[in-house]
């Protein structure tokens, strides 16, 4: 019975293994290919998909770049225009200071002139008046003193001498 049991045994193992490899022969030709080429295709997919990763994270880092230029392009136009509008603003200060200057200087200029002109208006004026007084006290005087015949030929010679000595 024990040899029996072993030879069962026996038996049983070859049709075992004979059957097994039956199977992993029959697996091969139906069943490895498919299930390989699943997992293969599998693999490809995962590598796409890490190399389109790495390539969207360095398009990312690429664009975080330009982004960054692009922002410090802006700041420093900004600063640029910023500048300039103060330097605009300091220019149209200074040209209306400096024009505001030059028109006072000419109001006070005008007015200087102005107060000259009437100042020699009132001069002459003056001389106009003083001489017409003048004439009229010598008028006065002169048909006071020149009422005698006498007194004229003096005065008439007193004024020859002096014309001809000057």
């Amino acid at each position: 019975m024990e040899k029996l049991i072993t030879e069962f045994s026996i038996g049983l193992f070859f049709w075992q293994t004979v059957i097994f490899i039956f199977l992993i022969l029959l697996l091969k030709k139906f069943a490895w290919k498919p299930i390989l080429d699943a997992v293969n295709e599998r693999e490809e997919g995962i590598k796409n998909a890490l190399l389109s990763a790495e390539k969207a994270k360095e398009e990312m880092a690429s664009l975080q770049s330009d982004n960054e230029e692009t922002l410090k392009k802006a700041r420093s136009e900004r600063d640029s225009l910023l500048k300039e509008a103060r330097e605009i603003k300091q220019q149209l200060i200074d040209e209306a200071k400096s024009e505001a200057k030059n028109e006072a200087k000419k109001i006070i200029s005008q007015a200087q002139e102005t107060i000259q002109n009437e100042k020699n208006a009132a001069i002459v004026d003056l001389k106009n008046q003083v001489a017409g007084l003048s004439i009229d006290i010598a008028e006065k005087v002169l048909k006071e003193k020149l009422s005698d015949d006498k007194a004229q030929m003096k005065l008439v010679k007193d004024l020859v001498k002096e014309v001809t000595l000057k």
